[in-house]
């Protein structure tokens, strides 16, 4: 795995006055694909890859900005070694806080609370100047092993340069929720000019190799990566293009600008990955011993309450041959934290977690389903 390494070129390129380009753009981290077990059919790899990096809905993530003087990295510059801080201004922070509620007012499943705490936050952010911005994309945040001293978010511009870059912000936390690039979506069917797109990636302020070019721009999709979605050319999640770039769809040779902020598209998509969820609504008992039925369809979701007696080890493991994600929050004063989870997607064994649980203490188990060969057969038990 890799991720944009430092680029000092952008703050010294506006210092020389050199002529730059347009737009700076998101560098997304390298991730390999998942490996998927061998005779995988092509049903199965399709439903897989639309929700393997999709949370849990109903999760709550947790998200908090780097804070002390050690939190940065030392960078090789022309004239010798300087140090980048993580930090940054209140104000550039209340933009980022902006941004997440503009996710949140959609009233989407996921809940994004801000903590102060390194250790219980998913997304830790930083504002390294001159690393770009990126995100790692959905549950890769966990999947991953992140360290909790790393990363999973930087913004490398001042975002307070312009109102506009809220937009930064919120297409980053559209990555952290699951979504790729829309300009990348393979039922847009842009044709590039490639070498002037690389020749202008190529500019400051990105600088980019032809290896980040391909990985951000040109490079298509898998078409389950977009849900089967038609293109949304005003996506939150699209970039901007200048003329020259784009031969077809020709109205786009001179350009594209997306409309800013959340589409229509953008709105819908969320709403149906993560529907909202009902507060007051009481999860059935998982009661040791007792297998329940799942009867769930493709990205469908089921949520059960665990109130154990005793505290001891506990397994919790799904049944027939399906592709779950499973996870276990405890319910603490009415928040619900991530104690562990599993992910079975592609692979020839069933979901299962062994974890020590409390006596008279709550826990939610969230189950996703991809796949399922026969949905009546497919179960959950805890003993």
């Amino acid at each position: 795995m890799s991720r944009p390494a430092f680029d000092a070129s952008e703050v010294a390129s506006q210092a020389n006055g050199e002529e730059m380009f347009s737009f700076t753009y998101c560098s997304q981290p390298v991730v390999p694909d998942r490996e998927l077990s061998p005779g995988v059919s092509r049903e199965r790899f399709e439903i897989i890859r639309m929700l393997e990096k999709k949370w849990a809905n109903g999760t709550v993530l947790r998200y908090y900005f780097f804070d002390r003087e050690t939190d940065g990295r030392s960078v090789t510059l022309a004239d010798g070694r300087q140090w980048r801080p993580w930090t940054t201004t209140e104000a550039e922070k209340s933009i980022v806080r902006d941004a997440f509620a503009a996710w949140q007012d959609l009233d989407i499943g996921i809940r994004f609370e801000e903590v102060d705490s390194r250790d219980e936050a998913e997304i830790r952010i930083g504002f390294m100047r001159g690393d770009g911005a990126w995100s790692y994309v959905g549950r890769d945040i966990i999947d991953l092993g992140i360290g909790r001293d790393e990363r999973t978010m930087n913004f490398g511009w001042d975002l307070t340069r312009d109102p506009s870059e809220i937009d930064t912000a919120i297409h980053e936390i559209g990555h952290t929720l699951g979504f790729p690039h829309e300009h990348q979506n393979p039922n847009a069917g842009i044709v590039w000019d490639e070498e002037a797109v690389y020749a202008a990636l190529a500019k400051p302020p990105n600088r980019w190799t032809r290896e980040q070019t391909f990985h951000n721009i040109i490079r298509k999709l898998e078409a389950s990566d977009v849900e089967g979605s038609t293109w949304d050319p005003d996506s939150v999640m699209h970039y901007p293009f200048g003329p020259g770039m784009i031969v077809e769809p020709a109205r786009y040779r001179n350009g594209l600008q997306p409309a800013g902020g959340l589409s229509t598209r953008d709105r819908t998509w969320a709403r149906t990955l993560y529907p909202p969820m009902n507060a007051q609504e009481t999860y059935p008992l998982l009661v040791p011993t007792e297998s329940v039925r799942l009867a769930l369809g493709p990205g469908q979701q089921r949520n059960f309450r665990i109130e154990p007696e005793a505290t001891r080890e506990y397994t919790i493991q799904t049944f027939g041959v399906s592709d779950t994600v499973m996870v276990l929050f405890e319910n603490v004063s009415g928040e619900v934290r991530y104690v562990d989870g599993d992910d079975d997607s592609g692979q020839d064994w069933n979901a299962r977690i062994r974890v020590r649980l409390r006596g008279g203490r709550t826990y939610v188990l969230r189950l996703r389903l991809y796949y399922a060969d026969r949905q009546d057969e497919t179960a959950v038990m805890m003993w």
